[in-house]
């Protein structure tokens, strides 16, 4: 059955930029923050936290050190 929700202005601006940035639909972005909510979708950082599970310290730690890469910027890249 179809709902109706009124949101204010300016927080469906919010919503709209942030559905755009993640490439979905305005419905589609609530959906998946209603299905997050609700516990019927899991969050990336659930589903990293319950794959990291089965990671023993080490592997974990290797991994983390693995990832590091991708939070550095190259400014060179961007000319």
């Amino acid at each position: 059955m179809p709902t109706s929700l009124r949101i204010p202005s300016e927080k469906e601006k919010i919503i709209k930029r942030a559905a755009l940035k993640a490439g979905k639909t305005k419905t589609a972005y609530i959906l998946e923050a209603v299905y997050e909510k609700l516990g019927l979708a899991k969050s990336r950082e659930q589903m990293i936290r319950e794959m990291a599970g089965w990671l023993s310290h080490e592997e974990a730690e290797e991994l983390r050190g693995s990832m590091e890469i991708f939070g550095k910027v190259n400014e060179g890249d961007w000319d």
